[in-house]
């Protein structure tokens, strides 16, 4: 196949379907869109009859539907969705980022020394942080992009590394001290809402727009959806999934950051557990707004659908053993509905 020839392939219109069969979806319209609309919104609809549940539940019903217990949740769930976010990046070019956790424990306490005993300013430290996580990236980029090496590799041996390298550069010790301007914003409310969520939004709002209104969006799209036919065509393949990641490690740089402000401490061990809650988050939003595809508004209805249930069952008395198997859980049927729709998705796109 040529690179007109993939370009004529990428543009011819659909065919239509035979009249028997627009006969049978006029006759019964109602199911297909039934039926669609199940599947681009059952995860919303399900998000939303969990938080009735756990408001009207007799155990829940004094906790969970209160002002406090709500900000708790989008404020504890800042740090998290910018590293579902992070790792988001790649995947739309089915490209996995299992770094983004030790990434975010890294930066989390390189912007710690940086406020503490170098005693820089905190937007310098905040800056160190982006900027480390951003090279990173970059390492992991070249490998992938240019060496053509297997993005799981490659990036879970990062993240082994990263978390020596953590564990050694904070002495094996929990890194406090850090100035009460920064805890403020990590822990403080604008207008009765907790500051990082003006960021999270921001965040959001920006990832949005770059995924879905940019040349660097199309084209890591396009590297997702055929990455034979984006090579035919002439895109940046390589390049782009190179940036994809530094953008991915810049973002999680950012995560760490936001993580000291929430805490006030920098330790080796606390960014790895917001990797598999990320996962979840982005392969259950997969299955809801755009079915088959990973998209920032399905990756937040993931993060709440996930918190809120999490939250309520701690409320309600669940063990401690809950959320690691509502996790794993999660993203087992995530990735098994997510696989289902995109082969349908690719499947009715071939007809």
């Amino acid at each position: 196949m040529t690179s007109q020839d993939a370009r004529t392939t990428l543009e011819m219109p659909p065919e239509k379907p035979p009249a028997e069969d627009n006969a049978v979806t006029t006759t019964n319209g109602w199911r297909p869109s039934l039926l669609r609309l199940t599947e681009r919104f059952g995860l919303v609809m399900l998000l939303l009859g969990v938080a009735v549940y756990f408001a009207l539940n007799p155990a829940t019903s004094a906790t969970f539907p209160t002002v406090s217990n709500l900000r708790n949740i989008v404020a504890n769930e800042s740090v998290l969705i910018l590293v579902a976010l992070a790792a988001l990046i790649p995947l739309v070019a089915h490209r996995f980022d299992l770094s983004v956790g030790a990434i975010v424990a890294l930066t989390s306490i390189a912007a710690a020394k940086a406020t503490t005993s170098m005693e820089l300013p905190i937007l310098v430290g905040v800056v160190i942080a982006v900027t480390i996580g951003a090279l990173v990236g970059l390492a992991n980029g070249i490998l992938i992009a240019y060496f053509r090496a297997n993005s799981l590799v490659i990036t879970l041996g990062m993240a082994t590394l990263l978390g020596g390298v953590a564990s050694a550069w904070s002495g094996h010790q929990t890194i406090v001290g850090v100035p009460v301007t920064l805890t403020n914003f990590g822990n403080g409310l604008w207008f009765g809402v907790p500051r990082p969520v003006y960021l999270v939004i921001v965040a959001a709002l920006a990832m949005s727009f770059l995924l879905g209104l940019t040349i660097f969006g199309r084209r890591l799209l396009s590297v997702g959806v055929n990455e034979t036919a984006a090579h035919l065509v002439g895109l940046p393949v390589q390049r782009t999934v190179a940036l994809a990641f530094v953008a991915s490690g810049a973002l999680a740089g950012l995560a760490g950051a936001l993580l000291l402000a929430r805490t006030g401490s920098a330790a080796s061990e606390v960014g790895v557990g917001y990797l598999l809650p990320a996962l979840a988050a982005i392969f259950l939003g997969s299955t809801t707004i755009r079915p088959g595809r990973y998209t920032v508004a399905g990756t937040l209805v993931g993060v709440f659908f996930v918190a809120i249930s999490i939250n309520g069952l701690t409320l309600a008395g669940a063990a401690d053993w809950v959320e690691p198997a509502f996790n794993g859980g999660a993203v087992i049927v995530a990735v098994a509905v997510s696989s289902l729709l995109t082969h349908r998705r690719l499947t009715g796109a071939s007809r």
